[in-house]
C-alpha cells in the first residue's frame, strides 16, 4: 500500500481510501500520479482536490472523484489491456487508465465535442501517455463505440445514457467488463458470452448526458 501524506490532493486520496471507494494498489497508485489539477480549467483549479464534480466548458464536467474511484474499482483495470474510454472530456479518466495499463496496453479516448478532445489530449500528454503510444483520441459519437479498435477488454463510459448502447457491448470481449451510467445509476457489466452479460445496478449517482449524433 502507498504512504500517503495528508495535504492537497493526497488528503483526498487518503479519504476515499478510507472511506472504502480506493481499493486496488494500481488505482491508488494511479491517483497519486496523475494529478487532478492538469485536468481542470484555470480558474477552478482550487477545487482540484475537492470531492466534487467540477465544469470544463461545453457543458461538461470533470467527474467527482468519489464516483471516478468507484466506476475505476467496478472496471478493474489491468496492465497491458485495452481499453475504451468514452467521453474522456478533460482527459483525466484517460490519464488515470493510461497509468494502469502501462507500455503494454493502450488507452483509446472518444470525445464529441472537439474543443474538449484537443484540449484533452494536451492534459493526458502532460504525462507523455501520447508521445509513448498508450493514449489514441479520436473525436466520435461514443454510443457507437469504435469498431476499428474493437474487441475492448474494458470500456469506461463517463456521460449518462437511456439504455445500455448496444454497439459498447458487442465491441467488448468475452470476459471484458463495462462500467457506464444508465440514467442515474451506474451499471456493470461483465460479457459472458456474445448474448450472455452479467449485469449489477448501483443507483444514485448524476452524470451528464452523452452527447450522440442525434443531438
Amino acid at each position: 500500500m502507498l504512504v500517503l501524506n495528508f495535504n492537497g490532493v493526497n488528503k483526498l486520496i487518503s479519504d476515499l481510501i478510507k472511506n472504502g471507494y480506493l481499493k486496488s494498489d494500481s488505482i491508488i497508485d494511479a491517483f497519486s500520479k496523475v494529478n487532478r489539477v492538469e485536468f481542470v480549467t484555470d480558474d477552478m483549479e482550487s477545487q482540484a482536490d475537492v470531492d466534487v464534480a467540477l465544469p470544463i466548458g461545453y457543458g461538461q464536467t470533470i467527474s467527482q472523484p468519489l464516483t471516478v474511484a468507484f466506476m475505476l474499482e467496478l472496471l478493474d483495470p489491468r496492465a497491458g489491456q485495452i481499453i475504451l474510454d468514452v467521453g474522456m472530456g478533460s482527459g483525466w479518466t484517460t490519464a488515470l487508465l493510461a497509468e494502469i495499463v502501462g507500455k503494454a496496453g493502450k488507452v483509446i479516448a472518444v470525445e464529441r465535442i472537439k474543443e474538449l478532445m484537443e484540449r484533452g489530449k494536451k492534459n493526458v500528454d502532460k504525462y507523455n501517455y501520447v508521445g509513448r503510444g498508450i493514449a489514441e483520441f479520436y473525436l466520435a459519437d461514443g454510443s457507437r463505440g469504435l469498431p476499428q479498435k474493437a474487441p475492448f477488454d474494458r470500456i469506461l463510459v463517463s456521460a449518462s445514457s437511456p439504455s445500455i448502447p448496444q454497439p459498447l457491448k458487442d465491441q467488448l470481449k468475452i470476459g471484458g467488463k463495462m462500467v457506464l451510467p444508465v440514467r442515474n445509476s451506474i451499471f456493470y457489466l461483465e460479457k459472458k458470452s456474445e448474448q450472455e452479460f452479467f449485469q449489477e445496478e448501483f443507483p444514485g449517482f448524476s452524470f451528464v448526458p452523452l452527447i450522440n449524433e442525434n443531438k
